[in-house]
């Protein structure tokens, strides 16, 4: 045997992979990237008085604009809670807007019956909310699947019941409650202080992210993946699953009522649409179109969601449609039809949500490539 022979038997075989990948990799941004360049962009549009017509009525800083965006946040935000049950753990929750209506209602009323400010009326008020997520969270959980969306269903549509009752003349039934701007601070009161509604939503959504995606890094966060994945078999490696369920339970109806503070100050009062399961559903909607258990998708979907229900009623009483025959322009002058719609293509088509569509085109066009660099090859 020579020493050529002995020198390509041991020496290692010449590396054939494409470097390109590889390539691509090392310039891939850092993970703390695209969460810094999406705040940078949120917290300067107040600052810019770009118009873009037919999108936005008025420039970006004017108050009707800054007005739907922080109503898409706050909604937003609501719909990572959301996710924090549905995407995370696997838990279908149809009483999620419970949480959501309490901090509302109670801080309403906080404000407007016991005279308490704005800041401790949101600290009860998230207490409150925490606490109802507790234990409704300990009396559903104790079922699984169709069931536990039955028991969270009843408690919700109790809720709403109640509310719409008006039980002592509190709650204002279907009028809902107003916000009393005597406990507010004037930077939040009246049109021309609209952008300080956008920052209080902004540091909602940025308070809700954070929690989320710290939780679902953390240990906790890995139980989670594996309850939603396989929840018994979790429970045969001897970790009971039932706590970690109601930790997310719990943490979810805390930013939901959190949430419900925030958006009392946008909307300026609430009403009892926010206590039905149709809401709920509304969330669920929203999670599914953006892309359940994604770090952007549910807040993508909310945000797009709630602009798209928006456009569609104000188009809805254009002369526009106005023109159009019976048959076409009443089911799209409604918003929620046209919305169902959407959301039928893209669970049928685009089943990973709104965030997977750009991983589903290059996979599309990497097929369709693939033929012809094989011929090349050849």
């Amino acid at each position: 045997m020579t020493e050529t022979d002995v020198t390509a038997r041991t020496s290692p075989p010449p590396d054939t992979s494409d470097p390109r990948p590889a390539a691509r990799a090392r310039r891939r941004p850092p993970g703390w990237a695209p969460p810094l360049a999406v705040l940078v962009v949120a917290l300067t549009l107040p600052f810019s008085a770009l118009s873009l017509p037919g999108v936005f009525e008025g420039p970006l800083n004017g108050p009707p604009t800054l007005h739907l965006l922080a109503t898409c946040l706050v909604l937003g935000g609501l719909a990572t809670s959301y996710d924090l049950l549905y995407g995370r753990v696997g838990l279908l929750s149809f009483g999620h807007a419970l949480y959501f209506a309490c901090g509302a209602y109670a801080a309403a009323l906080l404000m407007s019956v016991l005279d308490l400010p704005l800041v401790w009326a949101a600290v009860v008020s998230v207490l409150v909310g925490t606490l109802l997520a507790l234990v409704l969270g300990a009396v559903s959980l104790r079922v699984n699947g169709i069931a536990l969306a039955m028991v969270t269903l009843a408690f919700a549509q109790a809720g709403s019941i109640l509310v719409a009752r008006d039980p002592g003349r509190i709650t204002g039934g279907e009028e809902g409650l107003s916000l009393d701007t005597s406990q507010v601070p004037d930077a939040f009161v009246g049109v021309v202080d609209t952008v300080n509604l956008y920052w209080a939503a902004v540091a909602y959504v940025v308070l809700t992210l954070a929690v989320v995606w710290w939780l679902d890094a953390s240990p906790v966060g890995r139980v989670w993946r594996g309850i939603r994945a396989n929840e018994q078999r979790v429970a045969v490696l001897g970790v009971n699953p039932y706590p970690y369920k109601l930790a997310a339970f719990t943490v979810g109806g805390g930013l939901a009522s959190l949430g419900g503070v925030v958006y009392l100050l946008v909307a300026g009062g609430v009403t009892p649409v926010v206590t039905t399961a149709e809401f709920t559903l509304t969330l669920l909607v929203m999670v599914a179109l953006g892309g359940a258990g994604t770090r952007w998708g549910p807040l993508l979907g909310a945000v797009l969601y709630t602009y798209a229900d928006h456009r569609l009623l104000q188009l809805g009483g254009s002369d526009a449609f106005a023109a159009l025959p019976g048959w076409i322009a009443a089911p799209l002058s409604q918003p929620l039809f046209v919305l169902g719609a959407l959301f039928v293509v893209m669970v049928f088509f685009f089943p990973g949500g709104i965030v997977a569509l750009p991983g589903r085109i290059r996979s599309a066009l990497r097929d369709r490539r693939g033929p012809a660099h094989t011929k090349e090859a050849r």
